[in-house]
């Protein structure tokens, strides 16, 4: 490997780690510095800004690899074996004092370091978890840390990670296990549910050892997450949206992160060659969302996608699901619970929460629903207020082509 300084390094490995879609620092403790203890934050975004947390604030982190060398093959990985790529490798100090140097100039918050991997899954592992106790331990480093941890590394090594990082994180890189049998034959589902559930078990171990002693350490307060990546083998939406609700419930995770399959230079002919609509990936972040947030069920999102198994992409999901479940609508504002509002296209849950708090004062009318959404004719045919019932709407067969979104020809001047 040719002899590469820090700049030229951080060149190729911040390139090599765009593909990780996971880094949102959203769920962690709070920490800082203040009374000139330590060094860092998770306190607030400032700086330079890479992602943004599912609350909406913005956030930074270094996002590197710990080096783009890799003694796997995966098809789909720009980083496998096989790949004519530019190789380079930090040593753990170099990364130790990137993030220190970065923080110190206000371009970061945190750290979220993953790596190929290198010798051995336990030497890869260890040299993450250096990084990670150098950061907290010897740098007194309050800021977020991310590590993407390696399913067949010793349990231990894991646990160590769990113990300095905010969150971790551990890829399920696809849908099926049939997939992962062809796409990267040298990954095994089995170890990575394996992992996944030794992380739950660490996770409740040690919020429960919290509530009795205040001294207990914390091991990932941020949780667990894990991403997938959609369109480069044959499962349908259907398919990844009972993946992902499995997951949840089996592992407990955080957060199911969705990357849409990216062609990369000298692919593997197995793989398909164009990639897939980056609406599709935006279409299973709103079922995720509805599944976490809307209380659908599983089954319910899963209605949500046409006979293909596909989400509509004109649509979004929870009006699809609504189209096709129209004996269950309109809803009466004044008097529908919490669950059925939920389901009413263009009410999101802020909207839910200020008609229940409203209603026990006075009813509803159109206009004052109007006030709480972006488009109300998006939602007349769906609900009933004190002065509405769409009762023409409720009947007409194409409601579709009604509250479907328009498509428009965008203008390239003026």
């Amino acid at each position: 490997m040719a002899q590469l300084d820090t700049r030229q390094k951080l060149e190729i490995l911040a390139d090599a780690a765009k593909y990780d879609a996971s880094c949102a620092s959203s769920g962690s403790v709070k920490r800082d510095s203040r009374g000139g203890k330590g060094i860092g934050s998770t306190d607030q975004g400032m700086g330079i800004c890479h992602a943004y947390a599912p609350d909406g604030r913005c956030i930074s982190l270094l996002k590197i690899l710990l080096t783009n060398s890799c003694i796997f093959d995966c098809h789909y990985c720009i980083n496998r074996k096989s790949s004519n790529v530019r190789r380079a490798r930090f040593t753990t100090d170099e990364v130790v004092q990137l993030t220190l140097a970065f923080y110190r100039r206000n371009y970061i918050e945190g750290l979220f370091l993953s790596s190929g991997i290198i010798a051995s899954s336990n030497y890869t592992m260890e040299q993450i978890v250096e990084v990670a106790r150098s950061l907290r331990e010897d740098h007194d480093f309050r800021g977020y840390i991310h590590l993407k941890t390696i399913p067949d590394a010793d349990p231990e090594l894991v646990h160590q990670a769990g113990m300095y990082a905010d969150r971790v994180s551990i890829n399920v890189e696809l849908p099926t296990v049939s997939g992962l049998k062809r796409l990267a034959p040298e990954k095994s589902a089995t170890q990575i549910e394996g992992a996944m559930a030794a992380t739950k078990a660490d996770i409740l171990d040690t919020a429960d050892a919290k509530k009795r002693y205040k001294s207990a350490p914390r091991f990932a307060p941020a949780g667990q997450s894990t991403q997938m990546i959609v369109g480069a083998d044959a499962a349908t939406d259907r398919d990844i949206v009972g993946r992902a609700a499995g997951l949840y419930g089996k592992f407990g995770l955080r957060r199911v992160y969705y990357s849409a399959f990216s062609p990369i230079p000298d692919a593997s002919a197995v793989l398909p060659l164009k990639r897939p609509p980056l609406m599709r990936e935006h279409r299973l972040y709103q079922s995720d969302w509805l599944m976490r947030f809307y209380e659908f069920s599983p089954q319910e999102v899963a209605d949500a996608a046409d006979d293909t198994g596909m989400m509509p992409l004109d649509i979004d999901p929870k009006l699809a699901w609504a189209l096709k479940h129209r004996a269950r609508f309109p809803v009466d504002v004044n008097r529908a619970p919490r669950e059925m509002l939920l389901r009413v296209p263009g009410l999101g849950t802020r909207a839910v929460g200020k008609i229940l708090a409203a209603r026990r004062w006075r009813r509803l009318s159109l206009a004052d629903i109007g006030r709480l959404t972006v488009s109300i004719a998006k939602i007349r045919p769906f609900l009933i207020a004190s002065d509405w019932r769409p009762v023409a709407l409720a009947d007409k067969l194409d409601v579709r082509t009604l509250v479907a979104p328009k498509v428009e020809q965008m203008e390239l001047f003026g």
